[in-house]
């Protein structure tokens, strides 16, 4: 709300009067959910400003609402209470409690050198063809929106809404901005797991291993794909970069290099699914989590092998985690659906396009068919409801809306269902 009430100021807008309230709200959750659905272009409706209100909004949501909360209490001196360490904890899915404030510490720090650095690498590209001033400024926008895994960009300067197409087969861009995102989306756990343990990968954190495979097969796969059944009719060299590019940013970045309105339906539909499931767990990047996905993976394998125990490099997965991944499943999977359903019957669009759409939102991911900007205030509800349910994660707000309930110690008998 704060967002939204600073984008409806004059000076946030180029247009003379301001931005009205549907627009400002609906910009302000994209940004802060680190989405970058949007209604208007962001270069050419929003002033520097208003654009320096979306970057803000989306640097606290791309690190954390809790984690910038706890960053201020540092700079200021405060105290920081055990609640306040357990609340951390939950919000970057931390193993214990105890040197929770040391990894916030590491995680802000190490979040604004990357930015930092990401901005450097981009100015060579960006200054001689924008200026020193915009060119700088350029370089940080899209440093900071490519780690956060936020999607928003000020390429409108080549033709609205066109994101990073110019640059489709700039290797120094294109490199730069799918690190960044790798980077951000990975995990926070994994970041001190590599500072840790370097290269030993057997010391790692089994979750920090789920992570790590499951997010390299999930670009491997759209890659693969991608390069060739889309983009069969080109030179294979022409081929790799935007394939690659694609698939990087497709869970939940935003960027894209090609046309998707352009890709069949088959690569339409991989891209939903890639887009529900997102990155990993305590990143920037939002979706189900790839861990998720992951967990259903095992115990669909555990179940046709007959095995007892759902196992992963060596260890056993508890049950509590399969239960909270089909939870998830059905929560992401009921949401996507309904509201693109909804959206199709009120705007009288075709649904795959609305179920893409709803699938950006509710993934947090950005890229879109070009419907958002033509549909009307009900339909944008639904997707502000979506983006703030994916940022915020379903199990969240279930948890909230519930009372704890202490057990009773009994058990209603149990009697055998059969499925399949």
């Amino acid at each position: 709300m704060v967002g939204t009430l600073l984008l409806m100021l004059p000076i946030s807008s180029k247009q003379p009067g301001g931005a009205c309230f549907s627009d400002c709200v609906f910009t302000a959750t994209s940004a802060v959910c680190v989405t970058g659905l949007v209604v208007r272009d962001t270069v050419s409706h929003w002033s520097v400003f208003g654009q320096a209100v979306i970057l803000m909004l989306i640097q606290i949501g791309g690190m954390g609402v809790v984690t910038a909360a706890l960053t201020l209490a540092f700079i200021s001196g405060r105290r920081i209470g055990l609640m306040q360490r357990s609340v951390m904890q939950e919000a970057i899915s931390a193993p214990q409690v105890g040197g929770i404030v040391k990894l916030t510490r590491f995680i802000v720090l190490t979040s604004l050198s990357i930015e930092l650095i990401g901005a450097l690498l981009l100015m060579p590209v960006f200054i001689p063809e924008f200026g020193w001033r915009r060119g700088i400024w350029f370089s940080v926008f899209h440093a900071i929106s490519a780690f956060c895994n936020a999607g928003f960009d000020l390429m409108g300067v080549h033709g609205a809404y066109s994101s990073m197409t110019t640059y489709v087969q700039n290797v120094l861009v294109n490199v730069v901005l799918m690190l960044l995102i790798t980077i951000g989306g990975i995990g926070f756990l994994v970041w001190n797991d590599v500072k840790e343990h370097r290269f030993r990968l057997k010391q790692y954190r089994l979750q920090s291993k789920i992570a790590l495979t499951a997010s390299g097969v999930m670009i491997l796969i759209p890659f693969l794909w991608l390069c060739f059944s889309e983009m069969k009719q080109m030179p294979f060299g022409e081929r790799i970069l935007p394939s690659l590019f694609q698939s990087v940013t497709l869970r939940t970045a935003g960027f894209n290099t090609m046309e998707l309105n352009s890709v069949g339906g088959g690569s339409q539909a991989l891209m939903i699914l890639w887009m529900l499931i997102g990155g990993s767990p305590g990143s920037t990047a939002g979706g189900m989590k790839t861990t998720t996905g992951a967990v259903l993976l095992l115990t669909a394998i555990a179940i046709f092998r007959r095995k007892d125990h759902i196992t992963c490099f060596g260890r056993r997965i508890g049950d509590d985690a399969v239960r909270n991944a089909v939870a998830l499943m059905i929560m992401y999977f009921s949401l996507f659906f309904a509201g693109g359903m909804i959206i199709s019957k009120l705007e009288t669009l075709p649904l795959r396009s609305c179920l893409f759409e709803t699938a950006s939102a509710l993934g947090t991911v950005g890229l879109s068919l070009g419907i958002t900007t033509r549909i009307g205030d009900l339909s944008r509800l639904i997707l502000v409801v979506l983006m703030f349910m994916g940022r915020v994660g379903g199990l969240t707000l279930i948890y909230a809306t519930q009372s704890i309930r202490k057990s009773t110690g009994c058990s209603l008998p149990m009697e055998k269902v059969t499925v399949g």
